[in-house]
């Protein structure tokens, strides 16, 4: 679970902001907050609001700019490519950083690193507690301290590997990255924390962009698992998607609209796989989701997700045939199913996008309200002013960003409001009591427009 959020100098950001899970010091919707691990508490769900422009986006890219930082492979020289703060000269000689505080497998972290362009200039790698912290791992640009490794791998080799691996980490990619790429794991025992830190990055952070398509290889899944094809389904009924079933109708390779070349490379390549995995899934650009698999014989086979309506007769449609909200509704079913398994964190930008409110605001209560032994996360950044109630929120789970007057965005939650529980926030956000809302002009200086 995410506990905190810093990002500096990274596009829209300039000085350092913070935005944090910790629970405030209401007492309502408690069941919003995971038990304590090391005396610390962690809510379960966020919404960040702000105007267009704002840096609501930007926050989320910085997430994940961060954790591309951290699962990715860059080659020795290779520029790190993102954007510093541009509306300040001096930021462009300044460093950036990023630093996330999680909890994952009973355990409290702090991970972060500065860094510009060309190298990494500092990286550590805290377990951390309400009273303590203990250093797992602290690189800086000249230097690496390996100290607590070194302790848990006594043996002469151990630690000429770990040291060797230190040595060997190329300037412009992480030290946590370069554990995986080289195996630390087969030749250095004791190392978990290391494993346990990536691991949250790997498995458990997801970060969704408006035109994402989570998992949509459970789709494919849905053709052998009945209990979850009855699982989506019924996530499709409730939410009234008027669709009846959902199936994988075996096609040709003809039938699909992809070049007839991309299709034959995508089939080489799964036939060549080592890998176990003998799936592909491909969308095309009307919503339309195809699979490629490999048959007991070597043969490639090929299906097409579709939905099924019922009216007297059964009736099949191309996902392309229904509307854009509910292919929104179909791309959540896998995120809100994974959500209620636990250990995972999503972070998602324009949710609302095709949905009607009344969705969004049910999929966040829904969660919470079964949510009560997960240990999972929602965070999501939104213009959806009708998730603006404290029916639905605690006030340390609604956050803002706001421009200042240099062009910086900056954050700042709903519990620095001095608001009563029953408080209606909704119009006093929209009056532009907590200012993040548009500010508009003056309509007489449009002089481009007719005069009446």
């Amino acid at each position: 679970m995410l506990i905190r959020f810093s990002v500096e100098n990274f596009s829209s950001f300039m000085s350092r902001q913070m935005f944090s899970m910790i629970p405030g010091k209401g007492t309502i919707k408690s069941f919003h907050k995971a038990a304590p691990v090391g005396g610390i508490s962690v809510l379960k769900a966020g919404v960040i609001f702000g105007a267009n422009a704002s840096g609501k986006s930007n926050l989320i890219k910085a997430i994940g700019f961060g954790r591309s930082m951290v699962l990715g492979n860059r080659k020795a020289g290779e520029i790190i490519n993102y954007s510093k703060f541009k509306l300040d000269h001096k930021c462009a000689s300044l460093d950036s950083r990023i630093e996330y505080e999680f909890r994952h497998k009973g355990k409290n972290f702090a991970y972060g690193f500065v860094f510009n362009k060309h190298k990494i200039k500092e990286e550590w790698l805290y377990e951390v507690t309400k009273r303590k912290e203990v250093k797992i791992f602290e690189r800086t640009l000249d230097d690496f301290d390996l100290d607590y490794l070194f302790k848990l791998n006594k043996s002469k080799e151990e630690q000429q590997f770990l040291k060797f691996t230190a040595k060997g980490t190329p300037e412009n990619n992480l030290f946590l990255n370069e554990v995986k790429q080289r195996r630390l794991k087969d030749n250095v025992s004791n190392i978990d924390e290391l494993t346990t830190a990536y691991d949250w990055f790997l498995n458990a952070l997801k970060v969704v962009q408006p035109d994402d398509k989570y998992n949509i290889g459970l789709r494919f899944e849905l053709k052998d698992n009945k209990k979850l094809l009855q699982s989506f389904e019924q996530f499709l009924n409730y939410f009234d998607t008027g669709i009846d079933g959902v199936c994988l109708e075996p096609i040709g390779m003809e039938s699909i609209d992809i070049p007839r070349k991309a299709i034959e490379k995508i089939g080489e390549d799964l036939l060549n796989s080592n890998s176990e995995e003998k799936t592909a899934a491909i969308l095309s650009n009307n919503n339309t989701t195809y699979f490629i698999s490999v048959g007991e014989e070597d043969e490639l086979l090929f299906h097409k997700f579709m939905t099924r309506h019922i009216n007297e007769d059964e009736f099949l449609f191309d996902t392309s045939e229904e509307s854009d909200g509910t292919n929104r509704i179909i791309d959540f079913i896998p995120l809100l199913m994974d959500l209620l398994q636990g250990d995972n964190v999503f972070i998602i930008d324009e949710m609302e996008r095709s949905l009607h409110p009344n969705l969004i605001y049910d999929i966040i209560d829904l969660f919470l309200e079964k949510s009560h032994n997960v240990n999972s996360q929602i965070i999501l950044a939104s213009h959806e002013s009708s998730l603006l109630t404290q029916k639905l929120l605690r006030k340390d789970e609604i956050w803002f960003v706001v421009k200042d007057k240099t062009g910086s965005s900056t954050l700042h939650s709903l519990e620095e409001y001095n608001i009563r529980f029953d408080k209606q926030i909704r119009k006093d956000y929209l009056l532009g009591r907590f200012k993040a809302i548009p500010k508009l002009g003056n309509r007489s200086k449009l002089t481009v427009l007719p005069n009446q």
